[in-house]
C-alpha cells in the first residue's frame, strides 16, 4: 500500500501548471470531437511511448519482434534523436513509456535516455523480459530514476514460461527481479516500482495462484494480469484463455470468436498519446506494429507540425466516422478492460 502511495505521489509530482493546462486542453478538445464529430485538437499529448529498439532476444509467438516479421526498418533509437524529441515535448509530457516493440535493454543508451527524461521531471516506465538485469544493469536502472519497471514473467515454471516466451529462461527473470530489489534497497531508493506482469494465455492460466505466491516471496510491489492480443483469433487459438475475465475474445457458439470490444467511433488515445518508433516515425498507437500509419518523422519535422498536421487530423476524423474500417482498430482494446 505504501509503495502504491509513493508511486501515485511520484506521478503527481510531475504535474506543473503548464502540464495541467495542456491536459485540460486535450480533454476538452476530445470531448468536443466526440460530441460534434470534428477532429480538432488543442494541446499536446499527455503520454508517449518511444521505442528504444526493435531487437529482441526472445521469439514470442504473438510479437512481431519475436517473429522477426516487421516490414518496416528495424534498429535502435539514437540518443541524439531522443534529445530532439525531448526538446519538442518535455514541457507538456507527463508520462513516458520506453517501450513499443523489442527489448529496451538491448539499446546500450537506454538508461542514459531514462536519465534525460528524469531530468525533465517526466514519469518514466518500461517493460522488459528481464534477461539483461544483471547486477550492473540493475544498479544503473535504479540510479537512472526510472519510476516503474514492468517485468514480464508469464509462467511460474520453466516449462510453462518457455511455452510462450520462446528461448527464454525463467531463472534469469527471477535473478533480475532479485537484483533490482537488492539495489533499490542498497541505494535507499523507492523506485522503480517493480511490477510482475503475467500475460494470461491458456498455457499459463493454471499458474496464476503460484505467480501470486512467488510475488509475495520475492517482494515485488505489484502483480498485474494482462489480457493477450491474439492476431488470428476468429477461428480460435491455443492461446485464448478458458477463464473469461482474462480473455479479450468471446466464443460465438459455432467455433468462431469475436472481440469483446464494441469498436465505438471514438478513441481517447488519439488525443492524449502517440508512439514514436526507433527511427522517428510518429504513429497513432501501439496497435500499429508496422508503422503503416506514419504521420511524419521527428528527424525531419518538429513534433508540433506532425501532431497538428493534416494527415493526423484526417486519421482522427476517419476514426470518428467509422473506426471499424481502420485495420489497426479491428483488434483494439480501446474501451475494453485490459488488466484483469
Amino acid at each position: 500500500m505504501l509503495v502504491n502511495l509513493h508511486d501515485s505521489i511520484s506521478l503527481a509530482s510531475k504535474l506543473t501548471p503548464k502540464r495541467i493546462s495542456n491536459a485540460w486542453k486535450i480533454w476538452q478538445s476530445y470531448q468536443r470531437a466526440v460530441k460534434n464529430g470534428k477532429a480538432e485538437i488543442s494541446g499536446f499529448p499527455i503520454s508517449m511511448a518511444i521505442e528504444p529498439t526493435t531487437a529482441c532476444n526472445l521469439r514470442c509467438p504473438e510479437c512481431p519482434s519475436g517473429l522477426r516479421s516487421f516490414t518496416r526498418p528495424t534498429g535502435k533509437l539514437d540518443i541524439s534523436l531522443f534529445k530532439k524529441i525531448m526538446q519538442d515535448v518535455s514541457d507538456q509530457l507527463i508520462y513516458l513509456t520506453f517501450y513499443f516493440q523489442g527489448e529496451p535493454y538491448l539499446n546500450p543508451k537506454f538508461l542514459d535516455m531514462v536519465k534525460i527524461a528524469d531530468g525533465h521531471n517526466i514519469y518514466t516506465t518500461t517493460s522488459t523480459n528481464a534477461h539483461f538485469l544483471d547486477d550492473k544493469n540493475a544498479k544503473k536502472t535504479v540510479e537512472s530514476g526510472l519510476n516503474r519497471l514492468i517485468i514480464s514473467i508469464d509462467g511460474a515454471s520453466q516449462e510453462t514460461y518457455e511455452s510462450y516466451r520462446k528461448e527464454g529462461d525463467l531463472t534469469k527473470v527471477l535473478e533480475g527481479t532479485r537484483n533490482i530489489l537488492k539495489w533499490r534497497k542498497k541505494l535507499h531508493s523507492k523506485s522503480p516500482k517493480v511490477v510482475w506482469q503475467l500475460l494470461v494465455v491458456k498455457p499459463n492460466e493454471h499458474e496464476i495462484p503460484t505467480i501470486k505466491r512467488l510475488a509475495m516471496k520475492y517482494g515485488v510491489d505489484k502483480v498485474a494480469f494482462k489480457t493477450a492480443q491474439v492476431y488470428d483469433y476468429k477461428n480460435g487459438s491455443d492461446l485464448i484463455p478458458t477463464i473469461d475475465k482474462y480473455s479479450r475474445y468471446k466464443p460465438n457458439g459455432n467455433g468462431t470468436y469475436s472481440i469483446k470490444n464494441q469498436l465505438e467511433n471514438k478513441c481517447w488515445k488519439m488525443w492524449q498519446s502517440c508512439v514514436v518508433t526507433w527511427d522517428g516515425q510518429v504513429i497513432p498507437c501501439c496497435f500499429d506494429k508496422d508503422a503503416s500509419h506514419s504521420m511524419g518523422n521527428v528527424s525531419e519535422q518538429s513534433f508540433n507540425e506532425i501532431w497538428h498536421s493534416k494527415p493526423y487530423q484526417n486519421f482522427r476524423k476517419a476514426l470518428l466516422t467509422s473506426r471499424s474500417e481502420i485495420e489497426i482498430c479491428k483488434n483494439c482494446t480501446e474501451g475494453l478492460k485490459v488488466w484483469a
